[in-house]
């Protein structure tokens, strides 16, 4: 196997530095659109078979270090009663959002195998067809971001009525809170029973809170879903929009810790006291390619020459233009730059 992500993840000196890209299974790849066609997303991902294809299409075509489960990740909350459909170009929507003590008590326990089996057998195909070539990242929603889907009933960015619930009925915002860690501790628990190799945890919409409001009201359960993994696998949390987090975020015990491309990553680095640091190309650099990119890369290598613990990937998920050529030139000058001499 390819061990170069996970000799990162652990801090060992890699043979270079890895390189995977969120969202690298998806609509800028011709062999992604094939197959998709006219389905939607959660129909991909609740076929074990179009999944894992999907999943080790990307790889193949990019040449990176890890592959990545393919899966959304509001999938887990139908297990606990959420009833939603995703929008092309909006997201996720939901139909009985939960916003009182009553909604959050009529929350169901998830059952992993018997609720989101697909996803379960989807790694287990996706094993099968890498055949040990390169590790495999399994990866849940965070407790806050899944909440702000439930609380807001559609994407928003300033989560408004998720806030407001957490500000004037705390009861019923811990409960949730509590019933969310929960199940990510046995959706990814079981994950990690079914052999992927690290995982990830998304808090795409974190970055809305102030540090005092995250220690109050996010960080013991994030803190709790890593406690559960430790010794297990390598555990990566990434935060958008979170550079004012990130003293924070490093307490929650991730051995990773994900930046986005709003902050330098140096800054990062003095901040991770001792853990890995993911990241953190813009997006927007990947899909202009050219010299800009080039000088992307070379900014993000620089700043993280000679630390160990570096997995460069993009500070979010590929945007759905960006020339898949552009994605294999990152892939091969990152490798390029950073392989180790003999």
């Amino acid at each position: 196997m390819n061990t170069s992500f996970l000799d990162a993840c652990n801090r060992r000196e890699p043979a270079h530095t890895p390189v995977w890209f969120m969202r690298q299974a998806g609509r800028y790849l011709p062999s992604y659109r094939a197959v998709k066609g006219g389905r939607p997303v959660t129909e991909i991902a609740r076929d074990p078979e179009l999944s894992s294809q999907v999943a080790v299409d990307a790889v193949e075509a990019l040449g990176v270090d890890a592959g990545i489960l393919f899966a959304d990740i509001m999938l887990p909350l139908e297990g606990m009663g959420v009833r939603f459909r995703i929008e092309e170009n909006v997201g996720p929507i939901v139909e009985n959002p939960v916003r009182t003590g009553d909604d959050v008590g009529a929350l169901r326990a998830l059952d992993p195998e018997a609720d989101v089996g697909f996803v379960l057998d989807g790694i287990d195909a996706t094993l099968q067809k890498l055949d040990d070539s390169v590790p495999l990242i399994g990866f849940s929603g965070a407790p806050f971001t899944l909440a702000g889907y439930m609380v807001e009933g559609r994407p928003s960015r300033d989560l408004e009525r998720t806030k407001r619930m957490m500000y004037n009925d705390p009861d019923a915002w811990h409960g949730l809170m509590r019933a969310l860690t929960r199940m990510v501790k046995a959706y990814l628990g079981r994950q990690v029973s079914h052999g992927v190799h690290a995982v990830q945890l998304f808090d795409s919409w974190v970055g809305c809170l102030s540090p005092a409001d995250y220690r109050t009201y996010v960080s013991k359960y994030t803190r709790q879903i890593m406690d559960s993994l430790e010794g297990k696998v390598p555990r990566i949390h990434f935060c958008a929009n979170s550079s004012s987090l990130l003293g924070e975020l490093v307490g929650t015990g991730a051995d990773v810790i994900s930046v986005d491309w709003r902050m330098p990553i140096s800054d990062a680095w003095k901040a991770a006291r001792g853990r890995g640091v993911q990241g953190n190309l813009d997006p927007v650099l990947a899909l202009a390619g050219g010299a800009a990119m080039r000088r992307g890369v070379a900014r993000v290598l620089e700043e993280s020459k000679g630390r160990r613990g570096h997995i460069f990937s993009l500070g979010h998920g590929v945007l759905k233009e960006t020339p898949p050529e552009n994605l294999r030139a990152v892939v091969r000058s990152v490798h390029a730059a950073t392989r180790r001499r003999a």
